[in-house]
């Protein structure tokens, strides 16, 4: 709620990635990709980590040529360690369908069985 008394929704708990023990929002992470000049949209979801129990994962759709070490550069500013994705995927096509809707558990069940492996930056 901000001090106009007015109530924002950041995220779905059920979207929620519980990376250590510790509580990562994807709304939050996206909204720092997406400052970025470069990144038109993302979506970060939760894959399976051996060490963690999960491992938070990007996938971003980029207007240029975007280097991953210059988005976690830019990540770095912006959120604590534990909230910068492991991984990155960059992605040619819209993340979002026209409502702006994205399927999470669809993409992260992909992901999961180790679809698109080749395309993870790590």
């Amino acid at each position: 709620m901000d001090a106009d008394g007015y109530l924002y929704l950041s995220d779905r708990k059920k979207d929620m990635i519980l990376v250590g023990g510790s509580n990562v929002y994807p709304a939050e992470v996206e909204a720092a990709i997406e400052e970025h000049p470069l990144v038109q949209s993302s979506v970060v979801i939760g894959l399976p980590d051996d060490d963690l129990g999960s491992r938070v994962h990007a996938l971003v759709h980029a207007s240029g040529a975007l280097d991953v070490d210059d988005l976690r550069v830019h990540l770095a500013d912006r959120l604590v360690r534990y909230k910068i994705p492991r991984t990155f995927e960059m992605v040619d096509e819209p993340l979002r369908d026209d409502a702006g809707k994205v399927r999470r558990s669809a993409l992260a069940q992909e992901r999961g069985a180790g679809e698109h492996s080749s395309r993870l930056s790590e």
